[in-house]
């Protein structure tokens, strides 16, 4: 069930609106507003990775670009026992001549902090991104 909430903004801020909307992909106004909306909360409430407090349990998805001969490397980051990683991907990208691997993991935010400094600091790792997921009190699952 949608509800509407009415919104006043001078004509300068309505503009930089529709330039954020469109750079960053949206096609409608209210779902780009919602989607803000719940990510400056989210931050807000935890925080970011590196300021979120490191007893904090927290899940999302790693997400690492590597030279293929850095494989065996990062096997172990995933078989050791520092977070949970509860799922894997692997993919070769032609494209961009590199691998990426996608794992799903659950963790204190102190450990996600160390473990992607120790994926950092693996030769042939080109770049390591982590997407926390968002915090919920009930949904889907």
């Amino acid at each position: 069930m949608s509800k509407i909430i009415s919104l006043s903004v001078d004509d300068e801020f309505a503009e930089g609106l529709e330039g954020l909307m469109m750079a960053s992909g949206y096609k409608n106004r209210s779902r780009f507003l919602r989607d803000a909306a719940i990510s400056f909360a989210d931050l807000k409430q935890r925080g970011d990775l590196e300021t979120m407090n490191e007893d904090l349990v927290i899940e999302g998805h790693l997400v690492v670009y590597f030279q293929h001969h850095s494989e065996t490397k990062l096997a172990d980051v995933r078989h050791s026992d520092v977070l949970n990683i509860t799922s894997y991907s692997h993919n070769c990208l032609p494209h961009s001549h590199t691998c990426v691997d996608v794992m799903h993991a659950i963790g204190k935010a102190s450990e996600f902090r160390s473990t992607i400094a120790k994926i950092q600091s693996i030769s042939g790792v080109d770049k390591v991104s982590f997407v926390v997921a968002p915090l919920r009190e009930e949904g889907c699952c």
